[in-house]
């Protein structure tokens, strides 16, 4: 009796040639998802490989139904501590995170795809950027993989909306009129000017420029982003490169001072979304907000490029929630041990955060860790040397 999985054929694709090969099909899928994640385009991934794949290995599942790409689930295997942990490629780094499926295949062609995948040799799964709404997360089931809070992503609908439209009714007057000031008194120090950076040759230097910013606005602060190492900074460059002479998704929107760049927002657009992804501004004008003006330079240059919806990412700062309509979290996904030690690790985990949640809803656990072990707090941190 035919199934959903007659005539499909299953492959695990070791090697970056094999992946590479995979092309135009690839973005195909990601734009069929139910929340596309320019994270998983081709291009970006591959580029992510060839820069963090080092030492790692390659172990992306596909789906093929003659010769049509129908399904794929893009994961490797990490090194870490000495044990092999499978996780996304992209890993900490990418958001909305899942299995790819042609828009008229069915759940029994993911379910199949993460059965292969979870049989991929691993100690333990840590997945990150996992939706809701997560086929992956679904076909695994929450027996196998647990899902954990990360992020609570709040978005922004449009519904047909313009700019004007939504500024006009989502912002307080208050909020309003300190961006209108703000953009006076930066007015007055100089010419200012917004340029948006869409092609290749414009994102290039664009792109160099949000690097410079990005180092000062952490210089003397922990900064846990990849985004200006130099690794991570050759991962951008390549990523950066190779979308924009493809999908035309990238877009960095900079501010500039008589010319000298003050802040920039950088974002992706796909599939008539806009999706955050960094920004920055230069400190020495924080009084002046310019990271403030610049975003919504960058909403109003979205919105009049057709944007219908703004996936903010990330956490619930001030000024992504007088926006947004509501939130939709990310999710890291716990599981699969293959191991004693990837079950220890697991099990450890995720008692330390059952532990945290508890303690952060306990008033009496709070107190007396703030309170009652302040003085050995202060004392062993004397006695390190911290």
């Amino acid at each position: 009796m035919a199934t959903a999985l007659t005539g499909l054929t299953f492959e695990k694709i070791s090697t970056e040639e094999e992946f590479a090969a995979l092309g135009d099909s690839w973005n195909e899928l990601v734009r069929a998802m139910p929340r596309p994640s320019p994270h998983l385009l081709h291009q970006w991934l591959l580029a992510w490989w060839r820069h963090y794949g080092t030492g790692n290995e390659l172990a992306v599942h596909v789906a093929h139904r003659g010769n049509e790409l129908v399904g794929a689930l893009p994961l490797c295997v990490r090194r870490r501590h000495g044990l092999r942990v499978l996780s996304f490629l992209g890993a900490e780094q990418i958001a909305l995170a899942d299995l790819l499926l042609a828009e008229d295949e069915g759940a029994e062609v993911g379910a199949e795809l993460a059965k292969h995948g979870a049989s991929t040799g691993h100690d333990f799964a840590d997945f990150h950027g996992l939706p809701s709404s997560s086929r992956f997360a679904a076909a695994l089931g929450p027996s196998r993989l647990e899902l954990i809070v990360r992020a609570e992503a709040p978005v922004l609908e449009l519904n047909g909306s313009e700019w004007e439209a939504v500024y006009r009714t989502r912002l307080s007057s208050k909020h309003r009129g300190l961006h209108r000031r703000r953009c006076r008194q930066l007015a007055r120090l100089g010419t200012i000017q917004t340029t948006v950076a869409r092609t290749r040759d414009e994102l290039a230097p664009a792109l160099e420029v949000a690097f410079e910013l990005h180092a000062l606005r952490w210089r003397g602060r922990p900064d846990r982003s990849e985004f200006g190492t130099p690794r991570g900074k050759e991962f951008h460059r390549e990523a950066t490169a190779a979308l924009a002479a493809l999908e035309d998704v990238v877009r960095i929107v900079t501010l500039k001072l008589d010319g000298r760049p003050i802040a920039f927002v950088y974002y992706l657009a796909l599939e008539g979304t806009m999706y955050c992804y960094r920004l920055a501004f230069d400190p020495e004008f924080q009084r002046f907000s310019p990271g403030l003006v610049n975003r919504y330079d960058a909403l109003e240059n979205a919105f009049a490029e057709g944007v219908t919806r703004v996936e903010f990412l990330g956490g619930m700062e001030r000024y992504k929630m007088e926006l947004a309509d509501r939130t939709e979290p990310l999710f890291e996904g716990l599981g699969l041990p293959q191991s004693l030690a990837g079950r220890l690790v697991v099990s450890g985990r995720l008692n330390g955060i059952r532990l945290r949640r508890y303690v952060k809803r306990s008033s009496a656990i709070r107190h007396f860790y703030y309170e009652g072990l302040a003085p050995a707090r202060r004392l062993f941190r004397i006695g390190t040397g911290s």
